[in-house]
């Protein structure tokens, strides 16, 4: 019993360090664009291996990624993962640069065995960020000396709560489920003052939207054994697209503390969606020691209608391929056990601008799992470089340096002792 207290103890205070860090995770003026950033999903093991997921399977970690993949866990194994990032981001146009640090709540999960044939999935997720403050000034060129200075901001996201259980209907082949709650709420507000004329009163204009709605993950994974040593996994997931239920404002407001001012709501009714996703991955392990593995995701957001608008977005796409190695599992040094990850990915983000795709993205990413002594848990630490390159030599670019850590606890909960 103490040590499920423990356990307990350490998952909750993972789960509040998580909400306190939650609040400010990027600094991105992309993030004014879509719902922003788009979390990238993936347990501790996952991250330092390139994003790869959907082939996946692993009786000590997590995967929520493919819902096909609980029916790995041990029967007598309940685990809770956890996970929090910290980044730092510089932004470049070619002219300005600046420099951001941020603290992100990543994940937590919980997954056990609910029979010889299913098992049960549980967890926290964000599903995108916003977090951006941009000005520019502009000169009256009929009105020496004037100007106006607009700034946007915007702040908030999306959250995900799911449920999810996994099927083994034969041997080799499972499927799965993810029903997830969506819900959050985004703020994007302009704002325009004219410093060089007293006279004309600042205009500030603020959107709201608020999400509650669902989300709905299929999972599939099939795995061939040849011989002993040698097993492959395929793994699948598909996501129905749909419109989001929410609801939406706008608030305008002339003038402000100093010269008096004067606000108008008004509701908004808007349509907007999230898109169909297909994800394909297949992995290679060898003797329970190398695992090797690759990912494609695409994501039709160019056919999902956002904010009213049916071409706001680009179509999604990803390719991550990863690699894990444990030298010797029997082996009596420490570092034997030590799980050595890399991988790397390249993303087409769904941001677009002026009517065209606004950036690529490329990461490139390494890390360790490490084991805690005396137990079955492990300590994951990745770190992930992430290159945001413009489409165009006006358009932002951002270098991101990250670091991952993630918390697997490995308990075994469900088995009888025996008395003599």
């Amino acid at each position: 019993m103490i040590g499920y207290r423990q356990t307990l103890l350490v998952l909750l205070l993972t789960i509040l360090s998580g909400v306190a860090v939650a609040q400010n995770n990027t600094n991105s003026p992309y993030t004014r664009y879509g719902y922003g950033q788009l979390a990238d999903q993936g347990s501790g093991n996952s991250k330092a291996m390139g994003g790869i997921a959907y082939g996946l399977r692993d009786k000590y970690q997590t995967n929520f990624v493919n819902p096909a993949s609980y029916t790995a866990v041990d029967s007598l194994t309940f685990i809770f993962d956890g996970g929090i990032s910290l980044q730092n981001t510089n932004f470049s146009n070619g002219t300005v640069k600046l420099n951001a640090k941020n603290s992100s709540f990543d994940y937590i999960t919980m997954q056990f065995r609910a029979s010889k044939w299913a098992a049960i999935s549980l967890g926290l997720l964000p599903y995108s960020n916003v977090g951006y403050n941009l000005g520019k000034t502009t000169e009256n060129p009929d009105v020496p000396s004037s100007s106006s200075v607009v700034s946007y901001s915007g702040d908030g996201g999306l959250h995900q709560l799911y449920l999810g259980a996994g099927f083994k209907i034969i041997k080799n082949l499972s499927i799965g489920a993810n029903f997830s709650y969506l819900w959050g709420d985004i703020t994007q507000t302009t704002y325009e003052s004219f410093p060089s004329d007293a006279s004309i009163m600042p205009f500030t204009r603020a959107f709201n939207v608020a999400i509650k709605s669902y989300k709905l993950d299929i999972g599939a994974q099939y795995t061939h054994q040849f011989g002993k040593k040698h097993a492959a996994t395929l793994g699948v997931v598909f996501s129905p697209g749909h419109n989001l239920s929410n609801d939406a404002y706008v608030q305008d407001q002339t003038g402000n503390t100093t010269t008096g001012a004067t606000v108008s709501t008004r509701d908004s009714v808007i349509t907007t969606g999230l898109p169909t996703t297909l994800g394909i991955g297949v992995t290679y392990v060898y003797d329970d020691r190398l695992t090797v593995g690759a990912d494609v995701m695409f994501q039709n957001w160019d056919k999902t209608t956002f904010m009213n608008q049916k071409d706001a977005l680009c179509k999604r796409g990803k390719i991550a391929v990863g690699a894990e190695f444990l030298p010797n599992p029997m082996g009596r040094s420490y570092l034997s056990h030590v799980k050595y990850r890399l991988g790397a990915y390249y993303s087409k983000p769904y941001y677009k601008i002026h009517g065209e795709r606004a950036a690529d993205e490329y990461g490139l990413t390494a890390g360790f799992g490490l084991p805690i002594p005396r137990t079955r848990s492990v300590l994951s630490l990745s770190a992930q470089y992430v290159r945001t390159q413009g489409k165009q030599a006006a358009f932002l670019n951002e270098n991101t340096l990250r670091i991952c850590v993630g918390v697997t606890f490995n308990e075994r909960w469900f088995f009888k002792r025996k008395v003599d």
